[in-house]
């Protein structure tokens, strides 16, 4: 999107207020089709940092996320947690993952979060 979608903004930025991360977006952008949870920043950077901070190999990359999350501006990001990517008739990862989705390469949303039934 050249312009950022202003209802996602608000969406956004009432996920990052901290009123609610129990909302469920699918995104696409960049021809990917991104499914999940919204967290506030800070909720996703611990996250992630605990994560890493847990792998043997990827351990000193935990820093990085432990900088704070910038405090009253307009969300530039979508933080999704326990999310897939859909990919045919697959969920990657089976057990969600953590996706940063910058706003503005946001090309289409819909409320709710989709997952594969064979019935």
């Amino acid at each position: 999107m050249s312009k950022p979608d202003e209802l996602l903004v608000d969406i956004a930025a009432l996920v990052e207020s901290g009123h609610s991360n129990q909302m469920t977006l699918t995104v696409v952008a960049g021809g990917a089709v991104i499914t999940g949870r919204l967290a506030p920043e800070a909720v996703w950077r611990q996250r992630v940092s605990e994560v890493l901070a847990d792998s043997a190999r990827l351990s000193e990359f935990s820093a990085v996320f432990t900088a704070p999350a910038p405090v009253g501006k307009t969300p530039t990001h979508l933080h999704f947690h326990v999310a897939r990517i859909l990919q045919g008739t697959v969920g990657i990862p089976d057990t969600g993952g953590m996706y940063r989705v910058a706003i503005e390469d946001v090309s289409a949303w819909t409320m709710g979060d989709f997952s594969y039934s064979d019935r």
